[in-house]
């Protein structure tokens, strides 16, 4: 008796009317779920800090990466969304470009849908894989299925298009991709992006690596704005 196994069964096309109402509960967004928190003002200063290289006022993208996985940085993409939407008349798309192990959805509590990989490959229109969050200004674009080749996708010229695209639809497109130390995509993301930040997590990210990255990304021609730290224990004293 022989078995096959079945193809996964392709993904529903997102519902946005369904995504607006669902709130974001996660802990870990803490300019969410605690607003006043001396976390939560932390990435309002790297929203500061990223305005003032923007002092034109122009449409920016900014890729997120780390050396390693598991350091936060699917997290401080979406913090840094949501304190970027809280200034008048931003709009923030956040793309999630880690297509082999998402996170953007799961933070957000919304199921899996077409997204990012479908754009690309011509299989949907902007508008049907944009989905708004429960949140004024800030969307989403999730990854997708995966596709056999997920590096050659993200480097072809249609992304170059789309990010020139939603760049007149956005004030800021943050897209959060994975780890640079074992794919390409970073990189490659990183060159078309007008800039590049690195998340590191205290006390678990060697150095080396962090230095390693940085030249690595900024050899291939990422602007690197800086690093965004994670998993420091700070006294919070901005609710006192």
């Amino acid at each position: 008796m022989s078995s096959s196994t079945q193809p996964a069964a392709p993904l529903p096309i997102a519902n946005a009317e369904e995504s607006k109402k669902v709130p974001i509960t996660r802990e870990e967004l803490t300019v969410m779920s605690a607003p006043g928190s001396q976390h939560a003002e932390q990435f309002r200063a790297l929203r500061n800090s990223i305005v003032a290289l923007n002092p034109d006022g122009a449409s920016r993208t900014v890729v997120l990466t780390s050396a390693l996985r598991g350091e936060g940085k699917s997290v401080a993409t979406l913090n840094l969304a949501l304190a970027l939407a809280e200034m008048p008349g931003v709009r923030v798309l956040v793309i999630d470009a880690n297509i082999r192990a998402p996170g953007i959805e799961g933070l957000l509590g919304l199921p899996r849908a077409q997204g990012l990989t479908e754009l690309l490959s011509g299989r949907l229109a902007p508008d049907q894989a944009i989905r708004p969050t429960s949140v004024s200004g800030v969307s989403i674009v999730g990854p997708g299925s995966e596709p056999r080749n997920t590096s050659e996708l993200l480097a072809g010229e249609r992304m170059r298009i789309l990010l020139r695209t939603l760049k007149q639809r956005y004030s800021y497109i943050l897209i959060d991709t994975p780890e640079a130390t074992t794919t390409s995509d970073a990189s490659l993301l990183g060159a078309m992006a007008d800039g590049v930040i690195v998340v590191v997590r205290l006390s678990s990210t060697p150095k080396s690596y962090v230095e390693q990255i940085c030249r690595h990304l900024e050899s291939l021609g990422a602007n690197l704005l800086g690093t965004c730290l994670t998993g420091a224990q700070v006294a919070d004293t901005a609710t006192r």
